[in-house]
């Protein structure tokens, strides 16, 4: 296991679990069970329970949020759509697209909602920033866009004033599916992606970095690396 470590301020009023954040691994993992690993642990999770950051990938699946509409799924072919519990509408993970699961007490880092997705939206924005492209985030539009193009999508719920589900970024993957739906809900919305911008090639390579970016905006100070869900 790996450790990162940060300087640790004195006089830091935050309870050391704010302080420290847990990044898991996963690799290659199927949706569903990754899906149902988060409840859990959103379920059972205390005020003493660590912060984490899931980094996966998941086979081809399209994921239907709450509030989503049928009309949405123009033809899923021989993809499993699987109707889940987060916030938004239809979208599509494949392999080549990097998957980040915050899993976040927001109410003891005294976090609104809608500040937990800015960070999270500008934390994509600083890593592309980094490779020169020149992104940005929607009021009217979670996710974030390079030239009306959708690169980064996000979906969240919140339960017990803790967060779970997250962010998809297209890095070096089959865009096609996308054409199968209507993606976030809007029709003729077009997708674009890191490698073809000379952004990050590899999925490793955009999650470092953007385990970089999201930890320096949420204030964490301590970084503690995981393989897998059991260590």
């Amino acid at each position: 296991m790996t450790r990162w470590t940060h300087t640790i301020y004195l006089g830091e009023t935050l309870p050391l679990q704010a302080q420290t954040l847990h990044i898991r691994h996963l690799g290659m993992q199927d949706y569903e069970s990754t899906w149902h690993a988060m409840q859990e642990y959103t379920d059972t999770r205390d005020s003493d329970s660590q912060d984490e950051l899931w980094i996966v990938e998941h086979p081809p699946v399209f994921t239907q949020g709450q509030a989503g509409k049928s009309e949405h799924i123009l033809n899923p072919g021989d993809i499993p759509v699987i109707q889940v519990d987060r916030g938004g509408q239809v979208t599509y993970h494949g392999p080549g697209q990097l998957v980040v699961y915050p899993l976040i007490d927001i109410k003891r880092n005294k976090l609104g909602v809608r500040q937990l997705v800015n960070n999270i939206e500008q934390s994509i924005i600083d890593m592309l920033a980094y490779y020169a492209i020149n992104a940005y985030a929607k009021a009217d539009a979670p996710g974030v866009y390079v030239t009306e193009q959708k690169i980064a999508s996000l979906g969240l719920r919140i339960r017990k004033g803790c967060s779970f589900h997250g962010l998809a970024l297209n890095v070096d993957m089959d865009l096609a599916p996308f054409q199968r739906i209507n993606p976030c809900g809007y029709a003729g919305l077009e997708m674009v992606q890191c490698k073809a911008l000379g952004g990050p090639q590899t999925v490793l390579e955009a999650g470092d970095k953007l385990i970089q970016t999201f930890s320096q905006i949420m204030g964490y100070q301590q970084l503690v690396h995981h393989q897998g869900l059991a260590e």
